[in-house]
């Protein structure tokens, strides 16, 4: 008769794998011998000794800590959420503000903290940022107002949180050149946080701030992308040099205003859903308005012309304009701010162009003078010299354009269009020539120009139309219009338009229009071209284009 094979049971079991888990393995995965598991015993109870040690010294420290008198207490915090409760008599200064003559004195900042660098358990700097300046500030320990706790505080607020500081103004023993208020440094008395910064930052401020100079001198620095700053363009904006060139936009803005409101021209504001194509093209949006439909406007182009119908003399517009061209260029944008003006004139267009041409003169002339600051901030990231002008712009026909390319070796008809490398051929060879990086291209052809462009009286394949060309590249296109009704409607059948569809503005020249001429600038172009930036998206707030719609 067979054996019967012995039953194990369930407590054996668990003791035989309680004993194999109880196996240590080394490396070569087979088991320690007992000289090496003594050793590795005398290890653990070792680091166990040490961990405990850490531990209780932690604690030691924490009580001595816990039992230092804070002198600093009342000098530092995170102040309650600022609900407007009250008003104090408290002087601010803006960074700006600070001069070395303002040594010794006690001041008041409210600002971003740019970054944070302990140097000891007893002292830290802060740099501190507003607008455009940033500043040194130094939490030193001492005997009456900044304890090791409050350097220990303002150490761990978070990068690109706002705080307030009463500080002393202190000349430093060397200028500080990592800020741009480099004379003075500031000696913190109180520090609190108005606003703490509560998520991961999606990027280091400073990356943002490298020139390409800089990039291509060490290698080690961090470079933030295109992409990554406009999707998160809030942050972006904070840097001291998208602060400076939107402050020149608006400059560029406060200035065209300036010259034509002192030139006796009337600011208005024109529609911009409209109920046909303003320039007669397809490159428009077309949008859903109740039960029919609209479009967003390409120009102002035919509300101003109505304008100088209805005898404004001399109108401008500050105002969006759209364009549904499918262009992901580094100079096209859907949306851009469009600064345009429209004259009456008494004899010739030229009136008018010459005046324009002034207007660039005094913006580019007020831009070096009123705002030098922001340009030196720019071009501190992005070098660019100051742009050559003459007080009286070099004009320019067409045809000598023309010839000045086909001397160079470029190919092109007479009545052809320049493309955008011919014309920025065409910038270079103007400079060499005539020592100016703007001036005034007439006589166009006028097959490439709108319907609405008045054609040359000697010579009908040219026009009475004009672009403005800064650095080589356009920043503005303008002409005579064509303000007698009859030939208006010759000029919109010629282009093969529906009459139907701008009878309204037909209608304004059958009434009896004078003769005018104006012209659209884009603004993020001027300001683009003129700081000699890349890319026109950094020049515009929060930019559209083809592929952006957000944020």
């Amino acid at each position: 008769m067979a054996e019967q094979p012995q039953q194990v049971s369930e407590q054996q079991v668990n003791e035989l794998a309680q004993k194999v888990e109880e196996v240590i393995l080394g490396e070569d995965g087979q088991p320690l011998s007992k000289k090496a598991l003594k050793k590795r015993e005398k290890e653990l109870e070792k680091e166990k000794k040490k961990q405990e040690r850490l531990a209780r010294e932690a604690e030691e420290r924490a009580a001595r800590e816990a039992a230092e008198v804070d002198h600093g207490v009342d000098n530092y915090g995170r102040s309650a959420v600022n609900m407007s409760r009250e008003k104090t008599e408290t002087k601010w200064t803006a960074l700006g503000e600070l001069t070395a003559e303002m040594a010794g004195q006690l001041v008041h900042v409210q600002a971003r903290v740019q970054g944070s660098r302990p140097v000891s358990g007893k002292m830290c700097f802060l740099v501190l940022r507003e607008g455009v300046e940033t500043a040194q500030a130094v939490l030193s320990v001492d005997a009456d107002t900044v304890s090791k706790k409050m350097v220990k505080f303002a150490t761990s607020i978070p990068n690109e949180s706002i705080v307030s500081i009463t500080a002393e103004v202190v000349k430093p023993d060397v200028p500080v050149e990592s800020c741009t208020v480099g004379t003075v440094e500031l000696r913190v008395r109180k520090v609190f946080v108005t606003s703490e910064v509560k998520v991961t930052l999606p990027f280091a401020l400073e990356d943002a701030m490298h020139s390409e100079e800089a990039c291509a001198r060490d290698a080690t620095l961090n470079r933030v992308g295109l992409d990554t700053r406009l999707n998160n363009r809030t942050m972006d904006l904070r840097t001291i040099t998208n602060n400076a060139i939107f402050k020149i936009q608006a400059a560029v803005c406060q200035l065209f205003r300036e010259y034509l409101t002192n030139e006796g021209a009337t600011e208005i504001h024109t529609p911009k859903i409209i109920s046909t194509a303003s320039e007669g093209g397809s490159n428009v949006f077309k949008i859903t308005y109740f039960k029919g439909a609209a479009y967003l406007a390409q120009s102002p182009q035919l509300y101003k012309q109505a304008c100088i119908a209805a005898d404004f003399g001399k109108v401008y517009e500050i105002a969006p304009v759209f364009r549904a061209e499918d262009s992901n260029t580094q100079r096209h944008l859907t949306e851009y701010v469009g600064l345009d003006l429209e004259c009456s004139f008494r004899e010739h267009y030229h009136e008018v162009m010459n005046m324009i041409g002034a207007m660039f003169v005094y913006i580019f002339k007020n831009l070096e003078l009123r705002w030098a600051r922001e340009l030196e901030v720019v071009r501190r990231q992005y070098p660019s010299e100051p742009i050559k002008f003459d007080e009286t712009p070099l004009r320019l026909e067409y045809k000598d354009a023309v010839a000045l390319l086909r001397a160079h070796g470029e190919e092109m008809g007479d009545f052809d269009d320049m493309t955008t490398p011919q014309e920025k051929t065409l910038g270079r060879l103007v400079r060499e020539k005539y020592g100016t990086d703007f001036y005034m291209l007439d006589k166009f052809p006028l097959a490439v120009r709108p319907f609405y462009t008045m054609p040359d009286p000697v010579d009908a394949r040219y026009s009475n139309s004009y672009d403005f060309f800064l650095r080589g590249q356009e920043i503005m296109s303008g002409a005579q219009r064509v303000h007698d009704a009859d030939m208006l409607k010759e000029r919109i059948a010629a282009h093969e338009i529906p009459l139907e569809s701008l009878e309204h503005y037909v209608r304004a020249f059958e009434l009896g229009c004078p003769p005018h001429a104006g012209g659209g600038v884009g603004l993020e172009r001027v300001v683009m071209f003129y700081l000699g930036i890349n890319n026109i998206r950094q020049t515009s707030l929060f930019p559209r284009d083809p592929k952006r719609i957000d944020p």
